[in-house]
């Protein structure tokens, strides 16, 4: 059996918001790069990835955000493979506070892909079971989202700085655009409490813009990804009043 990989840091100011909480696009990137260095660890990150013409794919991330980490506080980040089948590999994640109190857990579901074909994997040929630790941060299934009627529109533009080393749009960005698309006076009234992010198709990095179509009801915002009339990726938020 595996272990999980556990690491400290402190959160930084230029890594939270106007009211010194830690900003999405932190929050996810940190969760993505302790994934990476854990993949990494296990002998399947992306060296391996390289060497075989393959590639994971995230389907979803699912972050509830028992409470949002501050500025100055030193955070305990773990994560592990909790579970896999046949094509589906499940990671999940806690943040701990310093005194040891749970801050976020989440979950993710992830393929391997095949680059030539772009088709999944069978992960008993790339990953072995024995590294589950089979225990579920956040035991919430993956299911397909509510579709929703849009009462607003939000417009985003790729950006150069949302590529990554892989040449692709960062998951991450993904979560700046929804909870971007809401409007400023809606952010500035309200925390994220939850982020569930369904990943449906890879957005082009030379795609000039971004369709966000949003629903929003009370405390409860929806969103699609959209280029055209493809959805690229759907999202729910919770929010919390300030």
């Amino acid at each position: 059996m595996s272990e999980k990989l556990i690491e400290k840091r402190t959160l930084q100011a230029y890594q939270c918001d106007r009211f010194s909480n830690v900003r999405p696009l932190i929050l996810m990137n940190e969760l993505q790069s302790i994934a990476d260095r854990h993949a990494d660890v296990l002998g399947r990150g992306r060296t391996y990835c390289l060497e075989n013409n393959v590639a994971w794919v995230v389907m979803y991330y699912m972050v509830d955000i028992i409470e949002l980490p501050t500025e100055g506080e030193e955070l305990t980040f773990s994560t592990w493979p909790s579970c896999q089948d046949a094509l589906r590999a499940t990671r999940d994640f806690e943040i701990h506070g310093a005194d040891g109190r749970l801050m976020v857990r989440a979950t993710s579901q992830w393929i391997l892909i095949d680059m030539a074909t772009r088709r999944p994997l069978p992960l008993a040929n790339h990953l072995s079971p024995d590294v589950v630790v089979p225990y579920r941060a956040y035991g919430c299934a993956f299911e397909k989202f509510p579709d929703f009627d849009t009462n607003k529109t939000h417009v985003m533009k790729c950006r150069f700085d949302d590529i990554d080393v892989n040449q692709h749009i960062n998951n991450a960005v993904y979560a700046v655009w929804a909870t971007e698309s809401v409007g400023y006076q809606y952010r500035a009234q309200h925390k994220l409490r939850k982020i569930n992010i369904n990943f449906k198709k890879e957005i082009s990095p030379d795609t000039p813009e971004i369709r966000v179509d949003v629903a929003i009801d009370g405390l409860t915002t929806r969103h699609k990804i959209c280029v055209g009339d493809t959805v690229h990726a759907a999202v729910i938020c919770q929010w919390d009043k300030i």
